[in-house]
């Protein structure tokens, strides 16, 4: 006895689910990051903290967190300024390279996600 399997392959809509689903992974990447990010944010009245922004182009493939205060970059950089207990300067950058494997991980699950 013989069995016979057709295989319809369409690449373009591989290739555009899976970079759909990578843009999805990214995003949920930079929301991870801007939340982890958030709880080292110097805080005062919270102004800096409330200004932090995830954004993604999907085309490209590149996510953003940022933080838009007139002082973001001096309290990111200043490594003098005193903050209270759990806050810091490099609020963006300790928390990146801390969880650079982890937001790798949402991206690649999103991706197999969409491969199944």
């Amino acid at each position: 006895m013989s069995a016979t399997t057709r295989v319809t392959w369409d690449g373009d809509a591989v290739i555009r689910g899976t970079h759909e689903a990578a843009a999805r992974g990214i995003r949920l990447g930079v929301e991870h990051l801007l939340q982890v990010s958030r709880r080292r944010v110097p805080i005062e009245e919270g102004t800096l903290e409330r200004s932090g922004t995830a954004t993604v182009d999907a085309t490209a493939l590149v996510g953003h967190v940022s933080y838009d205060t007139p002082y973001a970059v001096e309290q990111h950089e200043n490594m003098r300024i005193r903050h209270d207990p759990g806050r810091t300067a490099k609020y963006l950058e300790i928390p990146a390279a801390e969880e650079a494997r982890v937001i790798g991980e949402i991206i690649a699950a999103q991706v197999r996600r969409s491969m199944r």
